[in-house]
């Protein structure tokens, strides 16, 4: 494992935050598992509790900003998908943060740094980090939030996603409608493990209408609902 300082300055490189509170940053990348077996360092998980809600407040603000004809429903499924779980480890793996994560033994031999649960939270970690490091100016936090979470890519997919989503509803309604059942079932996955694809297929009664590929098995079942609404 590197020492703090070169971890220290190449996260900061890698975020664009100059972290002053080196320990703070330290906590941030800290899982619990590590803490277990060095009793000197507490985990992140009061940070990513933090995080958590400075993510959720800034990125309310900028949905706002960004959209003002959507509605509260629409935009509260677009953050949803900006912030969700598999959303924020994809973040922290294009930065390349899994490699400075503290992890136990025992975590790290069993994946933990591919691990969506984990990158997730360090990335809520670090946002509560930052936001109590700049002594709780939101400024940093939310050049962070805007350039990597709201990058244009991201907010594409995440429309997308909210589009899946929406055609999932309205495939099981229109089956329903019609007397029918819907039922999905995973076709396979293929990619290494921090880049999955799943493919999904989509049945209404006993008849496949749609087999769809997402990086998660529920944006692949999205993506079959979508291709199954198109032959309805």
């Amino acid at each position: 494992m590197k020492r703090n300082e070169e971890i220290r300055s190449a996260v900061c490189e890698l975020i664009g935050y100059p972290f002053q509170n080196e320990a703070l940053l330290m906590q941030a990348l800290t899982h619990s598992s590590y803490t277990n077996e060095h009793r000197d360092r507490a985990d992140y998980e009061r940070l990513e509790f933090l995080g958590d809600a400075v993510l959720e407040m800034i990125s309310s603000a900028l949905l706002f900003a960004k959209y003002p004809d959507k509605q509260e429903g629409e935009l509260t499924k677009l953050r949803a998908a900006l912030v969700c779980e598999p959303a924020l480890a994809f973040c922290a793996q294009k930065l390349g943060l899994k490699s400075f994560i503290f992890l136990g033994k025992g975590e790290e031999e069993s994946g933990g740094r591919e691990k969506d649960s984990i990158l997730s939270d360090v990335v809520e970690a670090l946002i509560g980090a930052m936001y109590l490091d700049a002594e709780k100016d939101l400024a940093p936090a939310q050049a962070f939030i805007e350039t990597y979470i709201f990058a244009e890519e991201q907010l594409d997919k995440a429309a997308k996603d909210v589009l899946s989503f929406d055609s999932k509803s309205k495939l099981q309604e229109q089956a329903a409608a019609r007397g029918l059942s819907v039922r999905y079932e995973l076709q396979g996955e293929s990619g290494p493990a921090h880049e999955k694809a799943f493919q999904s297929a989509v049945f209404v009664g006993d008849e496949c209408l749609g087999i769809g590929e997402g990086r998660s098995k529920k944006a692949s079942e999205q993506a079959a609902a979508t291709q199954a609404l198109e032959k309805l």
